[in-house]
């Protein structure tokens, strides 16, 4: 297992580590999908790309035409982390999958206890943005920069602040949503 683990923190440090020129990305994205990301078909990722726990990169799965900014941290320890289609992360966003306890014991610490995040399709989260354990954002939400998710977010919203507050819903016409 720790050769395994060794292995697969070289081949994202490679990956991290090509120049960001657009000849690079398909070499980027094979080299990420070789470490056991699940990636589908024209994701981009402009590294580095963090990740805490190399022996659970298969709990990443990020679905189609998905745009990842640098400085993205996926904390995917104990839980699976979901993206889905059409989605933008800004730079700096963390997915923090794992959470301590409020209280304090003398035999186990705070513990830890780990919980999914769900990202459904045509979200867009802007920079700097925390998403913390068992959120689902609904489709087409938009997370406005330097929030920190705790909760779930309604589909179609704009939601910012610390802690995330919904401050409007995004009017959709039923033509738009299909394109």
């Amino acid at each position: 297992m720790f050769f395994k683990n060794i292995r697969i923190a070289f081949i994202v440090g490679l990956a991290n580590s090509l120049p960001k020129l657009s000849y690079f990305n398909r070499r980027r994205y094979k080299l990420l999908k070789f470490s056991g990301i699940k990636l589908g078909n024209n994701v981009f990722i402009h590294s580095p790309l963090v990740v805490i726990h190399y022996s659970k990169l298969n709990n990443i799965k990020i679905g189609d035409n998905t745009f990842i900014n640098m400085y993205c941290r996926f904390a995917c320890i104990g839980a699976k982390i979901t993206i889905g289609d059409n989605v933008g992360i800004g730079p700096n966003v963390s997915f923090e999958t794992v959470n301590h306890g409020l209280v304090y014991d003398d035999v186990k610490g705070r513990g830890t206890f780990h919980k999914p995040i769900t990202v459904e399709n045509k979200v867009w989260i802007g920079a700097g943005v925390i998403i913390l354990q068992g959120v689902t954002i609904g489709e087409g939400a938009v997370i406005c920069a330097g929030a920190v998710v705790t909760k779930d977010v309604d589909a179609y919203c704009v939601y910012g602040g610390v802690p995330a507050k919904k401050i409007k819903s995004i009017e959709v016409d039923i033509n738009e949503k299909d394109i």
